[in-house]
Formats: C-alpha cells, sequence, structure tokens
C-alpha cells in the first residue's frame, strides 16, 4: 500500500498508525495538499491528504480509509462490530476531526504551515480565534477520557487513534496536554503514545518534527 501525506497532518499520522496497528505494511509518499503529482491527484481527486493506493484500489479522506482498511484487513480489528460502541467510536472520530482539529488547525496553519513552510503569511486573528476555542474542547475531553483503558472501554479502537491524532499536532504549536490541568487526558494519552505502533510511528515523524518545531522558536 502506498500512503501520501506528511505525519504533520494528524488525518495522515491516523492512518499511518491505524496501519501500523493492524500489521499492514505501506510505503510512505511525501507529499502535501494540492501536489501536482499524477499518481496522488488519481489517488485523492480533491487534492486533499492523505490518500491510498492498495492494489490498484484509490481512496482519500482518513476515516473512508481507516474503515476501509479495517473492512478489507479484519485481524486486529479497530472499528467495533456492536452497533453502539461502533457509533461511539464514528463520533469520537468526528469530534476529533471538526472539532478539536477544526480549532488547532486555525493555530497550526496560521502559525507554522502558512508562514513558516509555505511561506504563504498566516492570520494571526484566526490562530487566536482557534485557541480561544481550544480549552472548551479539552475540557469536555478532559471529562470523556476513562481513568483506565480507552476511549471506548477495553478495546483500543479508531477513536483512540484519532483523538491522540491531533493532539499530537497541536504539540507542533506548543499547545500540549497539561498534566497539571487534565491529568486524566495526559494519563490517557501517554497509554496511547506508548504503544508500539504509535511509537513506530513517531520515530519515522521525529525525523523532521524537530527541524519543524524549531521554526517557532
Amino acid at each position: 500500500m502506498k500512503l501520501y501525506g506528511a505525519l504533520l497532518s494528524p488525518y495522515v499520522r491516523k492512518v499511518a498508525v491505524f496501519a501500523t496497528e493492524k500489521g499492514i505494511p505501506y510505503d510512505f509518499v511525501q507529499g502535501s495538499p494540492g501536489s501536482p503529482d499524477p499518481a496522488f491527484v488519481a489517488a485523492s481527486p480533491f487534492g486533499k491528504i492523505p490518500a491510498i493506493e492498495d492494489d490498484g484500489f484509490t481512496l482519500a479522506d482518513s476515516t473512508a480509509i481507516a474503515l476501509y482498511l479495517d473492512a478489507r484487513y479484519p485481524q486486529v480489528p479497530l472499528v467495533p462490530e456492536d452497533p453502539q460502541l461502533r457509533g461511539r467510536a464514528i463520533f469520537l472520530d468526528e469530534f476529533a476531526d471538526t472539532l478539536l482539529a477544526g480549532s488547532g488547525l486555525k493555530v497550526l496553519f496560521n502559525r507554522l504551515v502558512g508562514p513558516k513552510l509555505l511561506r504563504v503569511g498566516g492570520d494571526e486573528a484566526v490562530a487566536l480565534q482557534g485557541e480561544a476555542e481550544l480549552p472548551r474542547w479539552f475540557d469536555w475531553l478532559e471529562n470523556t477520557v476513562p481513568d483506565d483503558g480507552w476511549l471506548l472501554g477495553d478495546m483500543f479502537s479508531l477513536a483512540d487513534i484519532s483523538v491522540a491524532s491531533v493532539l499530537r499536532t497541536l504539540v507542533y504549536v506548543k499547545h500540549p496536554v497539561d498534566p497539571a490541568v487534565r491529568p486524566r487526558t495526559a494519563a490517557w494519552y501517554a497509554r496511547v503514545t506508548a504503544r508500539p505502533a504509535w511509537a513506530s510511528v513517531a520515530a519515522q515523524e521525529d525525523v523532521t518534527a524537530s527541524r519543524i518545531m524549531a521554526m517557532l522558536d
């Protein structure tokens, strides 16, 4: 399988960790949104990351990819079959992708990606708006995560990967989870990041992460 994108993106990281948890090998093809590479355009007609090519099948959107991979490679299931748990997993994935990331990416793009990586500038007012929105989502998460285990109970799932992926991206713009303020979230996040699959993907990401973060100093 080929995975197109950049691990700075929480959506690309989500797919990378998801595939690694399931033991699905992939070749990472570094790329950014809007890349003119024909193979990427074929996999992602709207120019969004991530995208995959799997034995001739192409697909974009992190949630669509995760659901596809879980169905095609049913070993190590990461999306529950139980209707209520499945619904909860998709709900938490949506929370991560649209609410938590929606606020966090306002900060990421306008302080890092736009001005530092793409050299197109950024809007500090939008970054401040994102910062003002984040505490609401952090507080909700603190009241949602369990004292032990995972977001769905005993089963590690797409929900854990999706939410943790956004929290990792927020570290780039100096908004990590503060264990003194949100200890339950911090403890749960530590459990996620201690998993071998997460550590494997993090090792790939760490090659460039320190250089990217230094741009904000």
